[in-house]
């Protein structure tokens, strides 16, 4: 297994790899073709697995079926529970069109869905659960009972949210007794929201528009952990930018680094989220092998200051 750099996850001593695998898209996968994903990751040296219970939908077996996969493959590669972090992400529901239809943070509906997850992936515990998106009918009181049930029981070791705003975070910090350690959010070169609002302070151009609650900030400041998603789209599900005649500009310079660099245009695109201070965790989600380690190469690259700006000026951004 190749060594790759190690972050610790939210304020502990918690260390894992600086990249992690997403198994949303391994919901349709061929079992051997996921046990080849795993092995991929296992060698490159990633040791951190992220899924949510809404991931995939097979027609035969329904919602959940990347988690099943995972399952079926993980069983079969001859890897060890020991050589990879587990996390999984509950409270969303959608319908065949996978059109989201509700959220719920219900203290049953956490409970069964923990479940049911350690069912599919046929293991004993999770590393880490996630609240997927803020409900707005939330009962914090209720998320704090389920997270107590679930660590006594020794079914999940670590908490965090995903999609959250500071004040999200703070209303159900105050309610549960474990420490938030994480905070899953969309984040790359063609998603800078939460870069952009802190460079154009006290202006009134749509820079200096406020999405976000000043997130990356808050986050820094609580020591918890942004595990950015879709590093290498544009738009929320548009499609990757990468190779896309549609960004020129970016491309050229993701490819001059990349020469320099002697890696991929994904390597390089890794490279600038873990450049940012806040120590991210990337979020891969290829099932391709030779994507996985592709991209998994950035782990190792410090790019420049001047590179980190002028990748961002590329991206289509402005600095003030």
């Amino acid at each position: 297994m190749n060594s790759m750099k190690a972050i610790k996850i939210g304020n502990t001593n918690w260390q894992a790899s600086n990249i992690a695998l997403g198994i949303m898209r391994m919901g349709t996968l061929e079992v051997s073709k996921a046990v080849d994903a795993l092995k991929a990751a296992h060698e490159v040296g990633i040791n951190f697995i992220d899924s949510a219970d809404i991931y995939g939908n097979d027609p035969q077996l329904g919602r959940g079926s990347s988690e099943i996969h995972f399952g079926e493959a993980f069983a079969q590669s001859g890897l060890a529970r020991s050589d990879f972090f587990i996390q999984s992400k509950v409270g969303l529901f959608a319908n065949q069109e996978n059109k989201i239809t509700r959220y719920d943070s219900s203290r049953d509906h956490i409970l069964k869905a923990v479940d049911g997850i350690l069912s599919r992936m046929k293991i004993d515990y999770l590393d880490s659960l996630l609240i997927h998106r803020p409900d707005p009918l939330m009962e914090p009181e209720e998320v704090a009972e389920a997270f107590d049930t679930l660590q006594t029981a020794g079914k999940v070791r670590h908490f965090g949210v995903s999609n959250f705003n500071p004040q999200q975070i703070e209303l159900l910090q105050s309610a549960v007794d474990q420490r938030l350690l994480i905070d899953q959010l969309q984040f790359g070169l063609k998603h800078t929201g939460m870069v952009d609002f802190p460079l154009h302070t006290n202006m009134t151009d749509d820079g200096s528009v406020n999405h976000d609650g000043g997130l990356l900030d808050y986050l820094r400041l609580k020591k918890m952990t942004v595990q950015t998603w879709s590093p290498f789209q544009y738009g929320t599900f548009a499609g990757t930018f990468i190779n896309n005649e549609k960004f020129p500009e970016l491309n050229a310079e993701l490819d001059k680094l990349a020469d320099k660099y002697d890696v991929s245009k994904n390597a390089i695109a890794v490279a600038w989220i873990l450049k940012h201070p806040a120590k991210m965790q990337v979020l891969i989600g290829t099932m391709n092998p030779q994507h996985i380690r592709d991209s998994a190469a950035g782990s190792d690259i410090t790019l420049t200051n001047q590179e980190w700006y002028d990748l961002y000026l590329a991206a289509g951004n402005t600095l003030p």
